[in-house]
């Protein structure tokens, strides 16, 4: 039976049994502050244990995905490690709400159970035998029973020898420290072979952490009412909650010892092995790694596709994480030095897809984002590694791991701390964690200081009045001023006040605070800025005025305004180019609104073509030209809006009344300052669009008097390189005959340096030093890049057992090349490539290339000869021995 057909059973015979199957929630918790992930089956139903809302279906059952590797549900360092932990996994689960008006339409333990047996015995085809249940032995301290009407009703199926008394620790469940809870049965097979069996009883193994005598399935009767003060009162309507690990089930119906060996993971497995070459259940380090990376795979991808990006903070530094050792698995133990995971992402597609349509739906960006993490972390990884062996070879002595050393790592290349941890352990070593967070808690007090803002209590002038916002309709208007404070920041003293009523916009959803000046008796008050903290709308004042009490005027520098308003309009009408030219996918993640220019970040899978960039942009100033009228709605029910078709940020949050802002087809949910009519945009023009993450694009463009200009530096740019090439009548022909000629000139410059190459190399192979059998060169020349690798291909199959160093200096930077003859790359695994990147550290740079042949560059010339020193050390501790 393979994994469909066990999933679909299970489905089936619940919808037979009156049950309403219900899809999976989002594995990523949107709306629980207490849990970042669904981590069982019961978290969507929460709230109708709770009654917090009415039950619509007495019966459901469903497949939940769910994620465990925070809290108390953290068994991250046990993935790969055994055959049945597991990041992301699959709940099978039946539920029952009790509703005391429709007591029929429910169903409590005699059913739970019989069900449960005739699934498992009668569906399934598993051997009674094999099967043990646990129920509830009781417990003194809630002065409750053991729960002896389960056990009847077991007793109706299985032997008495096969049912077993549990504490409360594994048969009473508990949603928290309070709220709806209840005995549970335990349902867990014993798969081992006959002759272990003879050897104990299945019933001595249960719950002691036997891999092959495994839990299956909790049965939990919700009964009791966990009460503030810890007593349990009885619910006047009972539940049934199930949970069975998918997984673990397949593999007791596949007849197989590990999760890892079901059609569930095989078919991850077999494609890393094609992918990487390395066979599995061959090496048990590489067969560890192979789990990790089929597991964790599962994680990210369906966390992605629910809507979480990897990032550093909160759910997203979990997925990170996740990701991080899966890639440190891959790249230490199956040698992948580039992005490799995200190709495994079609294979999981094909599996799951059908079942779960949001992965098949989201995959292109979730390979996308594997993809670029992967990528990043292999920088860092590398780095990291590195400079961790360099350090393990530098300290002779002791087994514990300088904590600065750690922080440097974690610091400069971005190391995780518990991957040098994981390592450390690898090397029989420990990291001295006080040390690195006694350096974590220094950088953190640095970042507070220069961070400090010291603010001061606000004088309040006059109590229970809102701040009313004019600037929609204008830029000036008489005001008051209702409450004020002094502020230090970098030492300089600046002041907060905020206005009964003001023309000033506070910056928010992408739009820049509007400047300007308070005026009060002929003098002016600068306003540098305006924001807005927990609904006060806040005015940055340089200097504060000698009569608080007095009424100014306020004056928003009505040019800077414009501008900015141009820019704000022309971003919604460059949200509707993009999403009529590119496809209604496109959605806003982000946005920058000033005087100067406008930036837009969308979601969009690929580099816009130049044919995309200039259609949006003629679409954009068609609109500009046609001077299309603003039609604004500043109250409208937030579902009206809806059924209109109003675009919805990402990120916002909006009450029942909300704004909307029109141009034509563009209606879009705002709140920021616009123009009248578009044609006050003049003119729009894109001026960059590339990628700042994976499926995210962003467009930067200007309008107006910045549109202006942009456009006349570029005519100004053509005209300064026609005049550079004397003034052609075709200068586009002209300059390309300058670029062939280019060439020529950069081909006999090839030549010479050829020819310097060689007139070099004799000199060279004389200053080579014996490393046992290996010969070295290490030496300071005046050869560039290009004659070095000329000088490499020479070398390559001409010369034997040598390594050969060389580096260049040019304006202050430093040159270095790295050429390994043939024969030490095959027979001694030796990687140029590799090694130029532990140099490279040396001279503050960075480098690669090919295993007989890589460069690198720097800025630090004082680190050649350390740069060589660390080269002759790894020929002394890796090949050669002493010299």
């Amino acid at each position: 039976m393979n994994s469909r057909e066990v999933r679909q059973r299970f489905l089936d015979f619940f919808a037979e049994k009156h049950h309403h199957i219900v899809p999976s929630a989002p594995m990523v918790m949107k709306d629980d502050p207490t849990l970042m992930f669904t981590n069982a089956g019961m978290n969507q139903f929460k709230d109708i244990f709770l009654g917090n809302i009415p039950i619509s279906f007495s019966r459901v059952a469903n497949t939940q995905k769910c994620l465990r590797v925070s809290g108390k549900h953290n068994d991250l360092e046990e993935v790969g490690h055994d055959t049945y932990h597991h990041t992301m996994f699959e709940m099978l689960g039946n539920w029952s709400f009790g509703d005391p008006a429709r007591p029929t339409e429910g169903y409590f333990k005699k059913e739970t159970i019989a069900w449960a047996w005739e699934l498992l015995t009668n569906v399934y085809g598993l051997a009674p035998d094999n099967l043990y249940i646990t129920i509830f032995g009781g417990d003194l301290g809630d002065n409750l029973p053991s729960d002896e009407e389960a056990y009847d009703y077991w007793k109706k199926f299985v032997s008495s020898d096969h049912i077993l008394k549990g504490n409360k620790k594994d048969n009473f469940w508990e949603m928290g420290d309070t709220g709806p809870c209840g005995p549970c049965s335990e349902i867990h097979i014993d798969l081992r072979s006959g002759s272990e069996k003879s050897l104990i009883r299945g019933s001595d193994l249960v719950n002691t952490g036997h891999p092959l005598v495994i839990e299956i399935w909790n049965l939990v009767f919700i009964q009791y009412n966990r009460q503030d003060g810890g007593q349990l009162a009885t619910l006047p309507a009972k539940h049934i909650d199930t949970g069975m690990g998918f997984e673990r089930l397949c593999m007791a119906l596949q007849s197989v010892k590990s999760n890892y060996d079901t059609d569930v993971f095989q078919p991850i497995i077999r494609k890393i092995e094609a992918l990487t070459g390395i066979k599995y259940n061959v090496n048990p380090t590489s067969d560890v790694a192979m789990r990790v990376i089929s597991d964790h795979l599962r994680a990210v991808a369906f966390a992605i596709a629910d809507g979480q990006l990897p990032s550093n903070n909160k759910a997203g530094y979990v997925i990170r994480r996740i990701l991080r050792r899966a890639v440190r698995y891959a790249y230490s133990y199956l040698d992948q030095k580039d992005p490799f995971i995200y190709q495994l992402l079609p294979t999981l597609v094909d599996q799951m897809g059908e079942v779960f349509p949001e992965l098949k739906k989201q995959q292109t960006i979730v390979g996308k984002v594997i993809q670029e993490e992967e990528a990043s972390f292999l920088r860092a990884l590398t780095h990291g590694i590195q400079k961790f062996n360099q350090h393990l070879l530098e300290q002779k002595t002791g087994n514990i791991i300088d904590g600065s050393f750690a922080f440097e790592l974690y610091d400069t290349y971005g190391f995780p701390i518990d991957l040098t941890q994981l390592m450390a352990r690898e090397q029989g070593r420990t990291v001295d964690m006080e040390a690195f967070n006694l350096e974590l808690e220094k950088q953190k007090q640095r970042s507070r200081q220069d961070a400090a803002v010291d603010t001061g209590d606000w004088i309040i002038l006059h109590e229970n009045t809102d701040t009313t916002f004019i600037g929609w309709d204008v830029i000036s208007g008489k005001t008051k001023l209702l409450r004020f404070r002094k502020v230090k920041t970098k030492g300089k003293d600046i002041f907060h006040a905020v206005l009964d009523s003001t023309p000033f916009y506070p910056e928010s959803g992408g739009q820049v605070g509007d400047t300007g000046i308070l005026v009060q008796n002929g003098i002016n008050y600068q306003v540098l800025d305006t924001k807005k903290e927990n609904n006060l709308i806040i005015h940055l004042l340089e200097t504060f005025p000698q009569n608080p009490d007095l009424d100014f005027t306020a004056f928003v520098d009505s040019e800077r305004r414009m501008l900015t308003a141009n820019n704000h309009s022309a971003t919604h009408l460059l949200h509707q180019a993009l999403r009529n030219i590119l496809g209604n996918h496109v959605e806003q993640k982000g946005s920058y609104v000033g005087p100067d220019r406008l930036r837009f970040d969308f979601s969009h899978f690929r580099k816009m073509t130049k044919d995309e960039i200039k259609e949006v942009e003629t679409y954009v100033n068609e609109i500009i030209r046609n001077n299309l009228l603003l039609e604004e709605n500043r109250s409208l029910p937030i579902e009206e809006a809806k059924n209109k078709g109003a675009i919805m940020f990402f990120g916002e949050k909006y009450g029942d009344q909300v704004r909307t802002i029109q141009f034509g087809d563009s209606l879009e949910l705002c709140g920021g300052t616009h123009i009248e009519a578009t044609g006050r945009i003049g003119l729009f023009r894109i001026v960059s669009e590339g990628a700042i993450a994976a499926g995210i694009r962003r467009i930067e463009a200007v309008t107006s008097k910045q549109a202006d200009e942009y456009i006349e530096g570029r005519i100004f740019t053509l005209e300064s390189m026609t005049e550079l090439i004397n003034n052609p009548g075709d200068p586009v022909k002209a300059l390309a005959n300058i670029l062939a000629l280019h060439g020529d000139l950069q081909k006999q410059v090839s030549e010479l340096s050829y020819k310097l190459a060689q007139a070099e190399k004799d000199k060279l192979l004389k200053q080579a030093v014996e490393y046992g059998d290996i010969r070295l060169v290490t030496a300071h020349t005046i050869l560039d890049s290009q004659a070095m690798k000329n000088l490499a291909f020479d070398l390559r199959y001409s010369e034997v057992n040598l390594v050969m160093a060389l580096a260049g200096i040019k304006d202050g930077k430093v040159s270095l090349g790295l050429i390994i003859s043939e024969d030490l790359v095959k027979t001694k695994q030796m990687n140029a490539g590799q090694l130029i990147r532990d140099l490279a550290i040396e001279i503050d740079g960075g480098g690669g290339g090919q295993p007989f042949f890589a460069t690198a560059s720097g800025k630090n010339p004082t680190g050649i000869d350390k740069a060589f020193s660390v080269l002759q050390h790894w020929l002394n501790s890796n090949l050669a021995g002493s010299k």
